[in-house]
């Protein structure tokens, strides 16, 4: 467990309100008697006196009624809040995605060692009880700003709990700016839009048990584990269950997307590649797949359909067929492909990684879709939100080719192909739960349903320390070594 002792006393509100410092303790469970003693002691004192029992509860975000506890029975009691990041800015309307500014990555060397330690908190949260549910809100009524009530009282008691709210403010039932703010870091730790209010999805979040978030973390950390990836300077990080893609360079976040991946009937794969080129204005040739279950099905009902799309069929040879010469019930001798343009479901750009899975990453037509919490619609692809920053970015050592080119060269309607001076590594990953070096802990629905599906062997931790590509030392795990995947993609498993 990592001891408070050792966080900067200037980013924990006991430090700058020693008189807070009894009051903590006594919320924490310390007799009254010690209370006092603490109030007589220096407010440096006062922090190291009361730093053993914050420790023994300090964590992130989890709880459940049904975890074996020690002694202590009931809820876990409100601790000292987890290092914060800055609280991110007010968003206004329905909950949608959020996309962290945070520089930290959410895959990189210290992955593993992080949500090592956030599992150890977690499994201690569950443990002692875990936190209260939250109730919905009565109807016609919000929690949020402004709000009072029992369900205002849970909610800071369980926003103390998890690390968000400070220990000195978990007792109350007005929902103030300290709330809303406390709030706000929640939503941003679990992929929400930043409201500052308990929507739906922000309210299931609050409601996941402890149990639950263990078995994220064990999932993901065997996940971690088992990853074979070596880390450059310059690398890609998606991870699918964040839907989120990270362009990392030096070990920090240059810039982070939201993405759209696979939906859970077409699960975007884990895999490591390398990116080595990006297409401008690319085609699409349809998958035998989709071609079969969407597309003739819909010229079947609309002749009109593949004109409108900018489709056309071709034979073996090459040459365009005549659409009302096809039988869409018949046999499929023939090849779908969609026309470089607006419409085409690749958007203006993809980017070439060759894998055995077929799949990459690509502009869309949808982008609409970037602004759901909800980001799982595609066949297998990730389509990637600002993609044509992203390509700027991979093509940093590729000269001629800045955002201005790039757009220029769109224009233009012509295929281009872009080939990187430098290939860089990309690494799929599908993390429910994982820790960061900041201190913070950071939860994703499982979508996929995949998480009770595996689970932690304790001799897949076990790990060497061996330079990586950056010099800097890296992890060698002890785990089955994968071989990178290298077979040419063709345009395949993509969005219609």
């Amino acid at each position: 467990m990592v001891p408070i002792r050792r966080l900067p006393i200037r980013r924990l509100p006991f430090g700058r309100l020693a008189r807070s410092l009894p009051l903590a303790a006594l919320i924490a469970g310390a007799p009254i008697t010690l209370a006092l003693v603490v109030w007589a002691l220096p407010a440096r004192a006062q922090w190291d006196a009361l730093t053993p029992l914050a420790a023994d509860s300090f964590q992130t975000d989890t709880i459940d009624s049904r975890a074996a506890a020690p002694k202590r029975t009931g809820v876990a009691q409100p601790v000292a809040p987890q290092p914060q990041p800055p609280a991110p800015p007010r968003a206004n309307g329905p909950e949608q995605a959020t996309v962290s500014q945070s520089p930290v990555p959410t895959f990189s060397p210290d992955s593993l060692r992080a949500t090592e330690r956030t599992l150890m908190l977690y499994r201690d949260i569950a443990a002692r009880g875990g936190w209260p549910s939250v109730p919905p809100p009565a109807p016609g009524t919000t929690l949020a700003l402004g709000a009072t009530g029992p369900a205002v009282a849970v909610l800071r008691q369980r926003l103390a709990i998890s690390g968000d709210l400070a220990p000195r403010a978990a007792m109350g039932g007005a929902f103030d700016m300290e709330v809303e703010e406390a709030l706000r870091r929640f939503q941003l730790r679990h992929g929400l839009t930043t409201t500052g209010a308990v929507g739906p999805m922000t309210l299931k979040a609050l409601n996941v048990p402890a149990a639950e978030r263990v078995r994220q973390l064990e999932a993901s950390l065997a996940r971690l584990a088992e990853r074979d990836f070596v880390f450059a300077q310059r690398y890609v990080a998606v991870n699918l269950a964040a839907a989120a893609v990270e362009a990392v360079d030096g070990g920090r976040v240059a810039r982070r997307f939201p993405a759209v991946v696979g939906r859970p009937e077409n699960a975007s794969p884990e895999l490591v590649a390398r990116i080595t080129a990006v297409n401008l204005n690319p085609t699409w040739t349809a998958p035998l797949s989709i071609v079969k279950k969407e597309i003739l099905p819909k010229l079947a009902r609309d002749p009109g359909y593949l004109a409108r799309a900018n489709m056309r069929l071709i034979d073996g040879d090459g040459r365009e067929i005549d659409p009302r010469s096809v039988n869409p019930n018949g046999p499929v001798n023939f090849s779908v492909r969609q026309d470089s343009g607006a419409s085409n479901s690749l958007g203006f750009l993809r980017i070439d990684m060759p894998n055995s899975y077929s799949v990459y990453m690509h502009d869309t037509p949808r982008r609409d879709l970037f602004r759901s919490d909800y980001r799982f619609h595609s066949h297998g692809c990730v389509r990637v939100g600002d993609v044509r920053d992203l390509a700027v970015w991979l093509l940093t050592d590729t000269p001629g080719w800045d955002r201005k080119q790039i757009d220029a060269a769109i224009a233009t309607g012509r295929r281009t192909d872009i080939r990187l001076t430098n290939a860089l590594p990309v690494v799929w990953i599908y993390l429910t739960g994982w820790g960061t070096t900041d201190g913070l802990a950071h939860f994703r629905e499982d979508v996929y349903d995949l998480d009770d599906k595996r689970r932690l062997d304790p001799s897949m931790l076990v790990a060497a320390r061996r330079p990586d590509a950056t010099g800097a030392a890296g992890l060698a795990l002890q785990s089955a070594k994968r071989p990178l995947d290298l077979k040419p993609s063709a345009n395949r498993l993509d969005d219609m």
